[in-house]
């Protein structure tokens, strides 16, 4: 039970070492860190940790590694493999601090969200196990009585009615922990740290267990569901969501030209393009709707390179994004502007002017 609550991550996360060359980078640099503890325990420790292998594998007082320099670790073919996971290192050529820093975060969040699935995993397997041990240890009892004569039919049948009378005053109890049982080792919709909405609220998973799993809000409030009352909802899981879209809503003058309108398209065209570690090609911008004669509802479609699991880059690549739609406003001189509206002025008795 405990590999099957955690195959998706487990599966994720050794694709994610191995295409990355992860193992041996870390192998190699750790050589160099005798004094240095292997184990990173926090995001702090990782950025630190990230600073010391890059000043370590870049020549001194160099900002990029190149890849001559990494020839010192790694063979030609797994420095092909590994140069499209840093940010700007296949079209330079090298590899910046900040990128190398960001994966190297990255990869120790992966690895603490696996470790903290794998402890969930195996409290609630702990758990099941004490609870199918009694019941075994019940049934045994009971036909070893019956084998050594012990006991008669009479009084077997005696105990069994009773056990089925209490089945049936705590049938609701023994309903729930069976659809829990399900719910947790059958359906298992999340692992521990996955970033779920459940009717309509965005959430991290923070703990699983037999009867209850906890959730953290966007407030770091903690929400209890029961695990049966999950069972009948429906459940969105960013993480195991493949590349996910956003949107984002603008307005333009109705009477912009038709030309500035391709002109446009263009320049949103070319900001993708030159972003291919954040969104992918396939975009598009539509009209929505024309209101009022005077503004023109429109929407640009894009797709990022990653799911929404972690959200703060999401919505700092949609940030970048919004600006770079503003600058192309303004330097294609497209806005929106009101309808003349009528405004009426009378004159009070004190001599000043009043709008009704």
């Amino acid at each position: 039970m405990a590999g099957r609550a955690s195959a998706w991550r487990t599966k994720r996360l050794v694709s994610y070492v191995r295409s990355s060359g992860l193992t041996t980078m870390i192998s190699s640099s750790m050589d160099n860190f005798g004094n240095m503890e292997s184990e990173i325990k926090s995001e702090w420790e990782a950025r630190n940790s990230a600073q010391r292998i890059f000043k370590n594998v870049a020549k001194p007082g160099a900002k990029y590694i190149e890849e001559e320099d990494l020839l010192r670790f790694l063979k030609t073919d797994e420095i092909h493999t590994i140069f499209p996971l840093f940010e700007g290192a296949i079209e330079t050529g090298k590899i910046t601090k900040s990128s190398f820093r960001n994966w190297v975060v990255y990869a120790y969040i992966e690895r603490r969200a696996l470790a903290h699935s794998l402890n969930e995993t195996k409290t609630a397997v702990h758990q099941l196990h004490k609870l199918a041990s009694a019941i075994v240890i019940v049934i045994t009892t009971i036909v070893s009585l019956l084998v050594m004569g012990l006991a008669t039919t009479k009084v077997i049948f005696l105990v069994t009615s009773q056990l089925l009378l209490v089945g049936f005053m705590f049938q609701n109890m023994c309903k729930t922990m069976f659809e829990s049982i399900i719910f947790v080792f059958v359906m298992h919709p999340f692992d521990v740290g996955d970033r779920c909405v459940v009717d309509g609220i965005q959430m991290i998973v923070e703990e699983m267990n037999i009867l209850s799993t906890v959730f953290l809000r966007y407030d770091n409030e903690k929400i209890y569901y029961p695990n049966a009352v999950l069972l009948t909802k429906p459940i969105s899981n960013f993480r195991r969501s493949p590349d996910m879209g956003d949107g984002v809503d603008f307005t333009i003058d109705a009477s912009t030209p038709v030309d500035d309108v391709s002109a446009l398209k263009k320049a949103i065209q070319s900001y993708i393009e030159s972003k291919p570690k954040h969104w992918n090609p396939d975009h598009c911008v539509i009209v929505k709707d024309i209101e009022n004669m005077d503004k023109m509802k429109m929407m640009l479609c894009v797709q990022h390179t990653m799911n929404h699991q972690n959200f703060g880059e999401k919505s700092v690549r949609r940030s970048e994004l919004v600006f770079e739609l503003n600058k192309i406003f303004q330097n294609l001189g497209i806005k929106y502007h009101l309808l003349p509206q009528e405004v009426n002025l009378t004159q009070s008795f004190n001599g000043l002017r009043t709008m009704p």
